[in-house]
């Protein structure tokens, strides 16, 4: 069935993912949800894409948050079911072979903060405004926000943001380390697509595993964690795009990657 809610444009190995429901301010619900899994995996099988980019349609937001609407109408149960909808597909993104950026136009609020955490890189405009309003609604972020912001920015900012329940703008974003860089709103797409593109040249296979080897490493000892990066970079040698890529480095040609 045709999405109705999620865009997706593949152009020189770039797919640009858009959520299109600027009339909610692309707030995320069941459906949108699952839009953008199946999106995202249909994106994770196709050798033609090696970078996705995430964003929101509309200037006033990449996504306000999930749907309050649909959220008010949930008991219990329902509720523990969609923040696991949620958490799967935040965790897929996480576990992708392939970089994912966010370009945050506008409101990344609640769920579509958490989104934006998800992703690998977060370019923000110069408008953005970013936060967990959760508290104020008498819940907390359901899709992995409490444990995303801790290990990115540490407990103590987290706890601020979190427990305030209050909006930051895109400088203090940056400041806290939550976003990579911010731009001017006009800008960002451009912004976005050049470190697409620059990736995109790059062998898919080495670009993946360190994907790999820096999400699951951040989980380990850091001992365990270098043992797991020799064990990836020894399985490299066992590929094509290694012997490709150090040859055309001997030979002073451009390397032409096949991901294998």
């Amino acid at each position: 069935m045709e999405n109705q809610n999620i865009l997706c444009e593949i152009a020189e190995g770039v797919a640009t993912v858009t959520v299109n429901r600027p009339g909610s301010l692309n707030a995320l619900n069941s459906q949108v949800l699952g839009e953008l899994e199946c999106t995202l995996y249909k994106l994770e099988q196709d050798a033609a894409v090696s970078v996705v980019i995430l964003t929101g349609a509309g200037e006033k937001a990449f996504v306000a948050g999930a749907d309050i609407k649909e959220m008010a109408e949930m008991n219990s149960f329902e509720g523990h079911r969609f923040a696991l909808q949620g958490q799967r597909v935040m965790l897929f993104m996480e576990k992708m072979t392939k970089p994912v950026i966010a370009a945050v136009n506008g409101y990344a609020l609640g769920g579509g903060l958490e989104l934006a955490l998800a992703c690998d890189v977060i370019y923000a405009s110069d408008n953005a405004k970013l936060g967990f309003p959760e508290v104020t609604l008498g819940i907390i972020p359901g899709f992995g926000g409490t444990q995303n912001l801790a290990r990115l920015i540490g407990p103590n900012r987290a706890k601020e943001l979190i427990y305030s329940g209050r909006m930051i703008n895109a400088q203090k974003a940056l400041a806290w380390g939550v976003v990579n860089e911010v731009v001017a709103q006009a800008e960002l797409a451009a912004k976005a697509l050049d470190l697409a593109r620059e990736i995109a040249k790059n062998g898919s296979l080495g670009v993946g595993y360190a994907k790999n080897a820096i999400v699951n490493g951040l989980n380990m000892t850091k001992e365990d964690g270098f043992r797991y990066e020799s064990s990836l970079f020894g399985v490299l040698f066992a590929t094509a795009d290694q012997k490709e890529g150090m040859s055309a480095f001997v030979e002073k040609r451009k390397a032409q990657f096949q991901g294998k």
